[in-house]
């Protein structure tokens, strides 16, 4: 029995075996480019999913490094907890060293701090650079009354006119303990007398400079404040 060749590129007359080659051919070209769609698909997938895993590697990198800013705020506020404590805690072993006849009202009461007209940078070895920054500050009572007060001092210097970066020119801390050391009497006025070397941070003084001064009264825990500027000696 001859079965009927149906493919129309073999020759007439081709007999089964040729029919199920040229079948078996076009079946072959079908399936390889197939494989080759379910190739490229599958590449594209990849990419897509590459370029996703992109987007949420750096929306990672953005959320860690706001946790680390984060982080590093929260030492700051913890480290600026820790040295109130120890404010606090001298504030109460002076308050409980008083004798009980002492009463509150007979205590000075601190009124404020004044920075005096002296304070300003000076040349002490007169090379012609001013490499000390002496501040004069007094502390006055209710009744106006200069008085050896037991604090800590905070002295920053400032350039105003800098941008905020790089305005502070310098800070420093007085303990209660390295104060009481600095009073300074003359026959014109009384007061604490510090002197902080500025040599590294100042290199030409003609523009006016900030003093800013904050003093943490160890007996009632006041914070004052107080600021003045200095500006360079005529010549």
């Amino acid at each position: 029995m001859n079965i009927e060749h149906t493919c129309k590129k073999c020759p007439p007359g081709a007999d089964l075996m040729s029919n199920i080659k040229c079948r078996n051919s076009k079946s072959g070209a079908w399936l390889s480019g197939f494989v080759s769609l379910l190739l490229c698909c599958f590449a594209l997938m990849r990419l897509l999913v590459g370029c996703a895993n992109g987007n949420k590697t750096s929306s990672l990198v953005e959320e860690i490094q706001q946790l680390k800013q984060e982080k590093t705020q929260l030492q700051k506020q913890f480290e600026q907890s820790i040295a109130e404590n120890e404010q606090l805690k001298k504030q109460v072993h002076v308050l409980s060293g008083l004798p009980e006849q002492v009463k509150g009202e007979n205590l000075y009461r601190l009124q404020k701090i004044e920075i005096t007209r002296y304070t300003n940078l000076y040349d002490k070895d007169k090379d012609g650079k001013n490499e000390k920054l002496i501040v004069y500050i007094q502390p006055i009572d209710e009744h106006g009354d200069i008085i050896k007060a037991t604090g800590a001092v905070e002295v920053q210097l400032w350039d105003l006119n800098k941008e905020n970066g790089e305005a502070l020119l310098g800070q420093w801390s007085v303990e209660p303990e390295q104060l009481k050391k600095l009073w300074f009497a003359t026959l014109i006025t009384i007061n604490y007398r510090l002197t902080f070397d500025v040599a590294d941070k100042i290199d030409d003084f003609e523009e006016p400079l900030t003093v800013k001064v904050t003093f943490t009264d160890y007996l009632t825990g006041t914070v004052f404040k107080e600021q003045r500027v200095i500006k360079p000696y005529p010549d």
